[in-house]
């Protein structure tokens, strides 16, 4: 459904409430037409956490953390096995 938008002076664009907080791609296919493109977006710092060998680990991490419940630990015990 194509909806007509006026710019503002200050160069925004409302999307409406719905929208509101979300974060959206813009893409500049020539000049005047636009993409634009909800959706979720990775830092670059955080990207490497999204490849699949790092993927696989995570997820395993996460599967055995949701089986295995935090526990008390002995300190002393833990300390006498260290020495």
């Amino acid at each position: 459904m194509a909806v007509i938008k006026t710019v503002g002076q200050s160069g925004q664009i409302a999307l409406g409430k719905a929208y509101a907080g979300r974060h959206v791609l813009m893409d500049e296919l020539e000049p005047g037409v636009w993409l634009v493109k909800l959706g979720e977006f990775v830092p670059d710092n955080e990207r490497w956490l999204q490849t699949p060998s790092v993927k696989a680990d995570l997820d395993e991490a996460i599967a055995w953390a949701a089986s295995h419940p935090p526990a008390a630990t002995d300190l002393d015990a833990l300390e006498q096995q260290l020495r």
